[in-house]
């Protein structure tokens, strides 16, 4: 009989993840020498997706995590590429609603060499409360040969008491024998049927001995039945 109700309430506490679905999906290859790692993690109603294939002596690692509750949904891919190099790939989407609130994040990183580094990192956060919608969605990139590019995208969006907040981020480095760096950031918050919308690209470039920086960041705040909207872009050339 205690062991009747002990699955009882096992069921009762897992129950709620069956019903969110969530899923995790890795996969590694590596050959002539190279190394490669892919972890997926997926919690409540999140779903991850990790890719990594190294060859060459390349080492390649890509990292992905989705966590999402009830009233949220979240999706997060991690690519890592390298050919004699080294690449490095994190994506992380987080939603979470409540109260009535409803939350959707997506996260996209890639990461790819050959014979260089490329170091790509894409977070995307949103909340929602009280009959409140938050979207976030966040892209990052970054492209190597023979050199060093490293890419930052950050979304973060919270909507409040009916309002909709919403906000884009999508940051891109690529480079021949250079260095590339974009950072771009996008912050978004609406509250009090209000809306808000914030939107950031950043692109950087470099060729052979060359430094580029691509630096984004859009805000948008509004309340009270108001409308707020922010956008922002970089570009940076260096040939």
């Amino acid at each position: 009989m205690f062991r009747i109700q002990l699955a009882a309430v096992s069921v009762l506490m897992w129950g709620p993840a069956v019903v969110l679905g969530a899923s995790a999906s890795a996969s590694s290859v590596a050959t002539h020498g190279g190394s490669s790692t892919a972890t997926a993690t997926g919690i409540g109603n999140g779903h991850a997706n990790a890719y990594a294939g190294a060859t060459n002596g390349g080492r390649a690692r890509a990292d992905s995590v989705a966590i999402a509750n009830r009233n949220g949904f979240a999706r997060s891919d991690a690519t890592a590429l390298a050919d004699r190099g080294l690449a490095i790939s994190r994506s992380r989407a987080d939603a979470r609603g409540y109260y009535g609130g409803r939350a959707i994040s997506t996260s996209e990183s890639i990461a790819a060499t050959v014979g260089g580094v490329a170091l790509s990192n894409s977070d995307s956060r949103a909340r929602g409360y009280f009959g409140g919608e938050a979207r976030s969605h966040s892209y990052s990139t970054a492209l190597s040969r023979w050199g060093f590019a490293q890419s930052d995208s950050r979304a973060r969006s919270r909507g409040y008491f009916g309002g909709r907040a919403r906000s884009v981020s999508d940051a891109m480095s690529g480079t021949f024998g250079g260095v590339a760096r974009s950072r771009v950031h996008t912050d978004s918050e609406a509250g009090f049927w209000a809306s808000s919308s914030s939107d950031g690209v950043g692109l950087s470039l470099s060729g052979p001995g060359c430094h580029s920086t691509a630096d984004v960041r859009a805000t948008s705040r509004s309340t009270w039945f108001g409308r707020g909207r922010s956008n922002a872009a970089a570009i940076e050339i260096r040939p």
